[in-house]
């Protein structure tokens, strides 16, 4: 469950006027739930998501993610409860490395440094299980750089990875608003597929009524 309570944001340029990007905000979504927040382009959807995940702070408020307080926690720390997919497909993947060595370290994720990191046979096969399971094909191309894949594609592996340790909470900052409408179209039914079979409690922010 997500619990924020009076979430307020603000930021100000040198000498401009303070700007409340998120405004005494509270809401509550239950476990297992897929809630959807749309809103124009500059209405602090993603500076709310990025309060929750730990990228921006709150100037006042709280959030609880499965009754733990989580408003003073850095980023890194809450990845043990918040996955995030991001908007730009680069931006939550490393594009020298390979798919495979991607997944390894979302493994890892909010859990204690080691060399657990590297790459198994164990997590091979489990990796390409869980890609073939979303989008058939993907299985084949463990060893490759994700740098040289679609957008589609990177965005799918980008998932697989925000939900490795299934996360209480998945974040989903408009996902699909940097790809053509046949890849955000397959991204969406992944999304959709991944949510429904791990039972998650998902957040998503979007400007598409679409």
């Amino acid at each position: 469950m997500l619990d924020v309570r009076h979430a307020t944001v603000a930021f100000s340029a040198p000498g401009g006027p303070l700007v409340r990007a998120v405004d005494d905000v509270s809401f509550t979504i239950p476990a297992g739930t897929f809630v959807v927040v749309i809103g124009t382009n500059g209405s602090g959807k993603s500076t709310l998501l990025g309060a929750i995940a730990g990228t921006v702070l709150l100037d006042a408020g709280s959030i609880h993610v499965a009754g733990h307080d989580l408003t003073r926690w850095r980023e890194n720390r809450r990845a043990q409860f918040v996955g995030r997919v991001f908007q730009d497909p680069r931006a939550g993947t490393a594009s020298s490395l390979s798919v495979l060595e991607n997944i390894a370290v979302a493994a890892c994720r909010g859990r204690p440094v080691g060399l657990s990191w590297a790459t198994p046979r164990r997590l091979r096969a489990e990796a390409a299980q869980r890609l073939a399971a979303i989008q058939p094909g993907l299985e084949k191309r463990l060893d490759q750089p994700i740098g040289s894949m679609s957008g589609g594609q990177r965005q799918i592996v980008s998932l697989v990875m925000a939900t490795w340790h299934r996360p209480e909470l998945l974040l989903l900052d408009e996902h699909t608003a940097a790809l053509d409408p046949a890849s955000a179209d397959r991204v969406v039914q992944a999304t959709a597929k991944l949510v429904r079979d791990q039972k998650l409690t998902a957040l998503m922010v979007t400007h598409s009524l679409e």
